[in-house]
């Protein structure tokens, strides 16, 4: 039995690590979740039946998360109550602090690259000589030296790879239309983050427009973080936040500024136009750009105006679900299932690492 330590700062993390700490309980495991109180994340640990353990609140700016971040970390120590861990793992800076005040192994993945952000890049020189491991997707660009491990999947597979996802069509009936309708989703970000600084997506003339735009031809949704305009107020989706993927797997278009719902959305087989400023050919993600160009999944889009051209376009085409669903198969094939090989390289550390070190095709056996 091990003594493991997760960290969750947002939704994704926590869909990320839901799958993964269960079956490590289920495998006599003790398993603690912490997580930072921030959005939606406790609301939706909650739903899924986890008992949060806080070891951080949500801060208004980046300054005040930096400067409250060794506050963060020992009370991080402290929840661990001289129970130090064996292993901890999470998305990076806090788990990997927490993991060295607590003489723990650290496991970090990630899928965030350095060249994405100047601070990205900043907090990866921070931890980097600290933690033990760092996993990514193989479609990571950026070389993070010898603790850097790849592995052929994406974050998302976790929870939507169909070992751990099958959709429910009962979301129709959640939103009160009928199965043969077409809707589209749309989701606008709040971008609060560190390593969203001056980072932004749609404005609010922007939104209205995409709105009136796309509903001229399928009902449309909208999820955001924070408010949006009053004349697309009543767009905004009103179902429990833990049915999202349902509603993204079904819908015929999605369109975002956000990252990982981007993702989220193109591996469940739903055309994703996907514009922010993260969309530049220098600093790029690997990921975005092997679901675009090798699977032809997502469109990413700088600019905003061409993007709800392209979307409109899109939602009058006929048999464009069909066809996305043929390439969401080429995917799947091509993937390993990131939850069973996270459940196993985490509880039978560290000689799992030297496994995959000496013979990567170990982890084709986690399809």
């Amino acid at each position: 039995m091990k003594r493991i330590a997760i960290f969750v700062n947002t939704p994704a993390q926590l869909h990320f690590y839901r799958n993964i700490a269960k079956r490590l309980e289920q495998k006599g495991n003790q398993v603690n979740m912490l997580f930072r109180d921030y959005g939606e994340t406790l609301r939706l640990a909650q739903e899924f039946g986890f008992n949060p353990l806080i070891f951080s609140k949500q801060r208004p700016t980046s300054l005040q998360k930096m400067i409250f971040f060794p506050v963060d970390i020992m009370r991080s120590v402290r929840i661990f109550r001289g129970q130090n861990p064996d292993v901890v793992t999470g998305f990076g800076i806090d788990s990997v602090y927490a993991s060295a005040f607590a003489g723990s192994k650290s496991i970090v993945f990630s899928d965030s690259e350095p060249r994405s952000h100047r601070l990205l890049h900043f907090q990866y020189d921070l931890f980097k000589p600290l933690t033990d491991v760092i996993i990514t997707p193989s479609s990571f660009l950026d070389d993070l030296g010898s603790k850097h491990i790849r592995v052929n999947s994406y974050k998302e597979l976790a929870y939507l790879h169909p070992n751990c996802f099958q959709p429910s069509n009962d979301i129709f009936d959640l939103l009160g239309i009928s199965r043969n309708e077409d809707f589209a989703i749309l989701r606008f970000n709040a971008f609060d983050a560190v390593h969203d600084l001056q980072v932004s997506g749609f404005n609010s003339e922007q939104k209205v427009k995409l709105v009136e735009t796309l509903d001229r031809h399928a009902h449309v949704f909208v999820s955001a973080e924070g408010s949006v305009p009053k004349r697309i107020e009543k767009n905004v989706l009103k179902i429990p936040k833990r049915r999202i993927h349902d509603l993204l797997y079904y819908a015929k278009l999605f369109v975002t500024d956000t990252q990982t719902m981007a993702t989220e959305a193109a591996i469940l087989g739903t055309p994703t136009i996907r514009s922010n400023n993260f969309v530049d050919e220098k600093r790029e993600m690997g990921n975005f750009l092997e679901l675009e160009k090798k699977y032809g999944l997502l469109f990413s889009i700088c600019d905003r105006n061409r993007a709800i051209s392209l979307a409109e376009e899109l939602i009058k085409y006929d048999g464009l679900k069909k066809e996305w669903t043929r390439r969401r198969e080429v995917l799947l094939k091509d993937k390993i299932d990131i939850s069973s090989f996270m459940t196993w390289f985490i509880e039978n550390y560290p000689e799992s690492c030297k496994e995959i070190k000496s013979d990567s095709k170990i982890q084709f056996k986690f399809r």
